[in-house]
């Protein structure tokens, strides 16, 4: 079985040796701090979730998701943790048997909060448009990138992005990117692999984890953290245990918050939800029915019937999920586990397959949702237009067009001495970190589609 000694550290991304600190702060609160502070995490803000940003009627963004998840993943840590000390303590050193009562509940915290923070503009709609983009210029471009570097690209993918928005250095900035620990970072790669590796097949491999660029990054983070290696080339890790929570809070969120917004939307019922919703917390056995009919007949609000509902299931979610990480422990930290913590909970439950498939028949498919989905699809794809086949052309051979597309991006992330990979990575670095309004702002001015000064 895994050390569970040496799958932590507080070593961080950048940094050659420790110093000690004074910080009353741990080396993991440290790292939730830093992500909180970070311009990458608060552009989440203006990030669609699920649904577009309607303005007075408030919905969640990426950022508000993060949050949410980030507050499920702590109470997963702090249980998960416990139950390693009660039932590890004789193996734990000292220091571990501090990491695991008080710090692995801020890891899987950290974690959570981040793990959304590599997912462009306008959601998967947005991760769509960077591949497409690439797949329908294949003949144009593919001769000017590696076969693993072209993977990325027609692969693009939010969690790989994630380790390049931590741990990039951009021109003129810090090494190491937000300087965070391994243990943090190793906690959001669900998919520890390399593009040309993926396999739908499989729940580690089902899409990838890190660029070709950020490929030592990645082989550092998994040797400072024990990350069991299933192939070096190409280069596969098996999952670490602490991503089966992050990626559990995650779904866990989802699932039942998507639901909701979307009564807060009048895109369902609120007969429709109030019955989902109802049935899920009886079918997970959280409470019985007389005591539930109880506390819901002393809500008059609908809306706050429904969050009443909402904290109920996230609450008997967790339970289950942590339950479920207790009785695969063995599995999950020898890295043989193969199936999400979440999932294993839909498997025996009836009335959560019936939430899932409600939610793809009335929310994601939702005329309001798909419109915004092929809105955004394509503002980015009209954005990589206008600024990769200049970013690529042979500087002798520019146009004044060319050169004014150019000046558009910001100097950090330009790359003139670099390989048409890096030059790439960096127009995306920027295109992806654009809110939902900037790029839709900047999408208007470059079609012509708005003319004018801005002040």
């Amino acid at each position: 079985m895994v050390d569970l000694n040496k799958i932590y550290t507080s070593q961080r991304t950048g940094i050659q040796s420790k110093k000690v600190s004074t910080d009353p702060r741990s080396e993991f609160q440290r790292d939730f701090d830093r992500i909180i502070f970070s311009s990458a995490f608060r552009r989440l803000q203006n990030k669609t979730q699920v649904f577009p940003l309607p303005g007075s009627v408030f919905v969640h963004n990426r950022l508000t998701h993060s949050l949410e998840v980030s507050s499920v993943g702590r109470s997963l840590g702090t249980l998960i943790g416990n139950f390693l000390v009660d039932n590890y303590k004789n193996d734990l050193s000292s220091e571990s048997l501090n990491f695991y009562r008080y710090d692995l509940s801020n890891v899987i915290a950290s974690a959570c909060l981040c793990h959304d923070i590599g997912n462009p503009a306008f959601g998967h709609s947005g991760e769509d448009a960077i591949a497409a983009f690439f797949e329908k210029n294949e003949s144009e471009l593919k001769p000017k990138f590696s076969e693993k570097e072209w993977h990325d690209l027609i692969y693009f993918e939010g969690n790989a992005n994630a380790i390049r928005v931590l741990t990039h250095q951009q021109n003129g900035k810090a090494q190491g990117g937000l300087l965070l620990t391994y243990s943090t970072l190793s906690s959001i790669a669900k998919y520890p692999c390399e593009a040309i590796a993926r396999d739908k097949k499989l729940v580690h491999r089902k899409k990838f984890g890190f660029f070709q660029s950020q490929k030592d990054e990645f082989r550092q983070i998994a040797s400072h953290t024990q990350m069991k290696m299933e192939s070096s080339e190409p280069m596969i890790f098996k999952r670490h245990p602490f991503v089966w929570l992050v990626e559990a809070a995650d779904d866990i969120c989802y699932n039942i918050i998507d639901i909701e917004d979307a009564h807060r939307l009048g895109i369902i019922s609120h007969r429709d939800c109030h019955e989902v919703m109802y049935s899920l917390v009886l079918d997970l056995q959280l409470d019985d029915k007389q005591r539930l009919d109880t506390q819901l007949d002393k809500i008059k609000n609908k809306n706050n019937k429904i969050s009443y509902l909402r904290s109920k299931l996230i609450g008997a979610l967790t339970k289950h999920a942590q339950e479920n990480f207790q009785s695969q422990v063995d599995s999950i930290l020898n890295g043989n586990h193969d199936q999400g913590i979440f999932d294993a909970i839909v498997e025996k439950s009836s009335a959560l397959k019936e939430i899932i498939s409600f939610s793809i028949d009335n929310i994601y498919n939702n005329r309001n949702v798909v419109e915004i989905e092929n809105a955004g699809y394509n503002v980015i794809y009209e954005l990589l237009q206008h600024f990769i086949p200049s970013t690529l052309k042979d500087k002798n051979l520019l146009r004044k067009s060319d050169k004014k597309a150019l000046r558009l991006v910001p100097e950090q992330f330009t790359y003139v001495n670099g390989t048409d990979y890096e030059k790439t990575l960096g127009v995306i670095d920027y295109i992806s970190g654009m809110t939902d309004n900037y790029a839709t702002e900047m999408y208007k001015r470059i079609k012509g589609i708005e003319v004018g000064m801005r002040i």
